[in-house]
């Protein structure tokens, strides 16, 4: 929501009786939708594609809102919005008062190939095609935004349409992400990408390389620099990473190397302390190489803030879920797992939720086991559990106005507590080893 927009309200308040059968209604027009949403799925999966190049996934998107096809009244789509391969498509009331709630479903990545990995796409739009179809008669009040947001690995695509205004209408969001178990809420944790460039001087290795600065020791000492850091780092400290550019040819002293590393902390202000940390190991080795030194960030995500009140309603309508489908609940994972995501960033301008979803199979995120895995028709089956699950807590935050206003409450009283840690490190500074760039 808007920081200059007043609340908004969804329509009046259904009984425990009347909400149950909306419920149960959502869910059967998932299941009516399965063959269409798995022909979707099984596209985009078939076709991976690399960050902000989801060209192919974007058409296949849009072209599912756009198609006259769909049961309700049309989607407005907007392609290409804000950035090249996001879209924004709408449903819902255009009536000008009382300002309708907006609620927002993010289609995440869509599906990502990183490096011959591909990543499973997120089924926002399951939700929010079973939401507002079966029950547009009760959305009178209430509108439906679905935001295609691209390049969630190596990118950051929710940052930009952050900073593109993208959220500003928007009084809460849902999104859902696949793993190795049902969870309505797990602490994902913030990250900055930085990427370290080293520049030293060419010369023959052999025949004279006292005449050369040899810009791979600096990168080899870098990384071990933070290799050593390591056993000072808190047990919840991530620090992992690359080296890119090792040189050209053996018998040439490299004159340029490059490095990537990714640092995670539980929260904004942790992740500020192993941030210095790390950036005195990357100044450490320009100077003992008399290197220069530039780094760049990008991807500043931030922790997650969890809203209680939605967790333990995603919580309760997958309970109901699994009874209705008779499946039992998976458990694999342990809380020393550590992941982040740019829909923490998304949580410190409007209350959202974020749950991971089984799909039936143990194999790990980002391996070929589980590319493998989410093609298949047994974790479709696990998809549309999940959307049903999301779009239960929907249906909850639309027609139980206490609700809305206590997870808007509790939004703001986790912005007022964290404020104080926003102020991480934006602004580029020199140092003796060189120019020393901190960029988003």
């Amino acid at each position: 929501m808007g920081p200059q927009e007043p609340a908004r309200s969804g329509p009046a308040a259904l009984s425990p009786a009347a909400l149950g059968k909306l419920k149960q209604r959502a869910a059967e027009c998932i299941e009516l939708s399965a063959g269409r949403l798995g022909a979707l799925s099984r596209e985009i999966w078939s076709r991976p594609e690399l960050a902000y190049e989801e060209h192919q996934a974007h058409g296949a998107m849009t072209r599912f809102f756009a198609c006259a096809e769909l049961p309700g009244a049309a989607w407005a789509v907007q392609p290409h919005y804000k950035l090249d391969t996001a879209f924004r498509a709408e449903w819902g009331s255009a009536a000008p008062a009382p300002r309708p709630l907006h609620l927002g479903f993010l289609l995440s990545s869509l599906f990502l190939a990183i490096k011959g990995t591909k990543k499973p796409w997120s089924p926002a739009h399951l939700l929010s095609n079973s939401l507002a179809h079966p029950c547009g008669v009760y959305f009178s009040a209430s509108q439906i935004t679905v935001l295609g947001t691209p390049a969630e690995e190596g990118g950051g695509g929710k940052i930009d349409l952050i900073e593109a205004g993208a959220f500003d209408d928007l009084d809460v969001v849902f999104m859902a992400h696949p793993a190795q178990d049902d969870a309505a809420y797990f602490p994902d944790v913030a990250e900055h990408d930085v990427t370290v460039k080293y520049y030293g001087k060419a010369s023959h290795a052999a025949a004279y390389p006292w005449e050369g600065i040899n810009a791979l020791d600096a990168a080899v000492l870098a990384y071990n620099n933070l290799s050593v850091l390591r056993q000072q780092m808190k047990p919840t400290w991530r620090v992992h990473g690359i080296i890119k550019n090792g040189g050209v040819k053996p018998n040439i002293i490299p004159s340029y190397t490059e490095l990537e590393f990714y640092l995670r902390a539980p929260s904004l202000k942790d992740l500020a302390i192993l941030t210095e940390r790390a950036e005195n190991c990357f100044k450490a080795a320009a100077v003992a190489t008399e290197c220069k030194t530039h780094w760049k960030y990008c991807n500043r995500g931030y922790d997650f803030f969890e809203n209680s009140l939605l967790r333990d309603k995603v919580k309760n309508n997958l309970v109901v879920i699994r009874k209705q489908l008779q499946t039992v609940e998976h458990h694999c994972w342990t809380q020393e797992t550590s992941s982040s995501t740019d829909f923490g960033n998304v949580t410190y301008v409007v209350p959202g939720i974020h749950p991971y979803f089984y799909i039936g199979s143990d194999a790990l995120n980002h391996t070929e086991p589980y590319t493998t895995a989410s093609g298949s028709q047994e974790a479709q089956f696990y998809t549309l559990r999940a959307a049903k699950a999301l779009a239960m807590t929907a249906l909850d935050v639309i027609f139980k106005p206490d609700l809305l206003e206590k997870v808007r409450e509790d939004f703001r009283q986790m912005t007022l507590k964290e404020e104080g840690h926003l102020n991480v490190r934006e602004q580029g500074k020199e140092s003796g080893t060189g120019a020393v760039c901190a960029t988003r």
